[in-house]
């Protein structure tokens, strides 16, 4: 028997598609994995067909000039930011390929990356494998899953080369303000670290907020690489598309890892979104669309025992479920997916020293059908 050492030995299966499987074993509804329970819109479905003729050989590796200048117009258009769209711009298949390559292509064994907890389960085994030492610092449910600057100041040592962000953030919903860009500029300002920023929600901000990328601030811009995600804002994560945005000097560097990865990625779409991203209502609504899915869903919670968590973003509800158990969000969370036939995620699983909350985060980009009848069952415990 052939046998070689693993050089994962402590990651096994993740959660979601431990709680997707589950979910569909016991025939339960899954608010659990982040994907729309509904098809994208029909006038992207009819680019994707009329550029499927004529277009199906590899793109060029960092993407397709026309959807490299469709999202540069986009990013300049929504924040006001100018990007050169052939030295700032790569696609690539999907966010998580982004922050993989945007690891990968500066972090060196022994360097330190600083991650926030609860952190989204990829951030941490990029990290590792690429021979880096994970720092977590942990966020708080009772202080709103706000970051402490000051604490992320004393956790910069000699070896910290990069600081992993995420807003909206994934799982719990928070979201900064341009306060946070400030302070986080305050506390990277004289260095040379980098930021791996996650913004794959930036269009589902609610309340009337917007959200305060790394972009709209110079200090953090010039030492990011700001990974976006078609998938998030089109309903499409099936087709795992996203882009890298970075300055001239880390896209090099970031290409050079990009084209081992997977080299291009699917061309017909990308001329599709490349059309699509034209009209700016396509993701303009997105916020609107999805504040009203978030309220439906937390309207069933208001009498109960449930305690809802902010969700100011994204498209997760966290809530709170102490009133109800005192078992683990992990067991319970199995529990009620046999039981009640709702799958959920344990919040717990994001943290690397999980503390005593007892949170579980639910997906409302579902339809409206089985977010009431998801409500209902969690709200009659």
């Amino acid at each position: 028997m052939i046998t070689f050492p693993s050089k994962q030995p402590f990651v096994a299966t993740t959660i979601f598609t431990k709680m997707s499987q589950m979910a569909s074993d016991e025939g339960a509804l899954n608010l659990a994995q982040g994907f729309p329970s509904f098809d994208c819109s029909d006038a992207l479905q009819d680019l994707v067909k009329f550029y499927s003729k004529g277009h199906n050989q590899y793109s060029p590796m960092a993407g397709v000039p026309g959807l490299k200048i469709s999202i540069a117009a986009k990013t300049e258009s929504f924040y006001g930011v100018s990007l050169d769209a052939h030295t700032e711009v790569t696609v690539v298949s999907g966010a998580t390929e982004a922050i993989f390559a945007s690891i990968h292509c500066c972090v060196f064994p022994g360097d330190e990356v600083i991650m926030f907890d609860p952190s989204y389960d990829a951030y941490d085994p990029i990290v590792r494998l690429a021979g880096g030492i994970p720092i977590h610092i942990s966020l708080k449910a009772s202080n709103g899953y706000k970051i402490d600057w000051d604490e992320l100041a004393r956790h910069i040592t000699p070896k910290t080369k990069a600081i992993m962000v995420n807003s909206p953030h994934n799982p719990t919903g928070s979201i900064w303000d341009p306060s946070d860009l400030d302070a986080f500029a305050n506390v990277v300002k004289g260095t040379q670290i980098l930021i791996v920023s996650d913004e794959v929600y930036e269009h589902i901000v609610f309340d009337g907020a917007s959200h305060a990328s790394v972009l709209l601030h110079p200090e953090l811009r010039k030492r990011s690489f700001v990974c976006g995600s078609f998938g998030k804002t089109f309903h499409v994560t099936g087709w795992k598309m996203g882009y890298c945005l970075a300055p001239p000097f880390l896209t090099a560097e970031f290409r050079k890892l990009h084209q081992w990865v997977t080299f291009s990625s699917a061309t017909p779409l990308q001329y599709a979104l490349a059309e699509y991203l034209k009209d700016p209502n396509n993701y303009l609504s997105l916020s609107s669309f999805y504040q009203k899915k978030r309220d439906l869903f937390a309207s069933f919670f208001v009498n109960s025992r449930w305690k809802i968590l902010p969700s100011h973003g994204s498209f997760f509800q966290c809530l709170d479920y102490s009133a109800i158990t005192d078992e683990k969000d992990v067991d319970l969370a199995d529990r009620y997916t046999k039981e009640l036939k709702v799958a959920s995620i344990p919040v717990s699983v994001f943290y690397e020293t999980p503390p005593e909350d007892k949170i579980l985060r639910f997906c409302f980009a579902k339809d409206d059908a089985m977010l009431e009848e998801a409500g209902r069952k969690l709200a009659a415990l």
